[in-house]
């Protein structure tokens, strides 16, 4: 693979708009794979509170619905972005509906995958919110998985902020 950093991808926002991580250079991301009926929906909460916290200090959440685990994102992309803001105020970047695994998956993803490997050293995402944090030079710090609480990210957060 010849990408080498988080910006050299480019997604589709959730209102179909084509988006190059370019313009995040030199921002801290946290890329989380989301789904509005999961058991860690919740998480959205945590989520919204870290870019509150922390956008103006470097740091972009980035959520991309997935509907691989569970169907547990069946909406289209206008059904998620009207939940994700009447039910939990989500204001940080959201992209549209991806695969995270599979010959399917978006190619962010599948970098994200390739560069840190899960529990076990498994590649795969095991399931809705897992969570990356990728650094101000775009290299991928840690790896997250959907068990792990917003709240409990922020120690590294800060560490990657400076």
């Amino acid at each position: 693979m010849t990408t080498t950093t988080a910006f050299d991808f480019t997604a589709t926002d959730i209102d179909g708009k084509e988006r190059p991580f370019a313009e995040y250079r030199g921002r801290v991301l946290l890329v989380v794979n989301t789904a509005s009926r999961c058991g860690f929906t919740p998480q959205y909460a945590g989520l919204e509170q870290l870019w509150r916290d922390y956008g103006g200090r470097g740091l972009t959440v980035l959520g991309f619905p997935c509907d691989q685990f569970g169907h547990q994102e069946p909406g289209d992309e206008a059904e998620i972005k009207r939940f994700c803001t009447l039910d939990y105020g989500v204001s940080f970047p959201m992209f549209a509906k991806v695969a995270v695994n599979g010959a399917d998956a978006h190619p962010l993803f599948q970098w994200l995958k390739n560069e840190k490997s899960g529990l076990l050293g498994i590649a795969a995402i095991k399931w809705n919110f897992s969570k990356f944090l990728i650094g101000r030079d775009g290299r991928v710090l840690a790896r997250y998985a959907p068990t792990d609480k917003p709240e409990s990210l922020r120690a590294d957060i800060e560490k990657a902020l400076g």
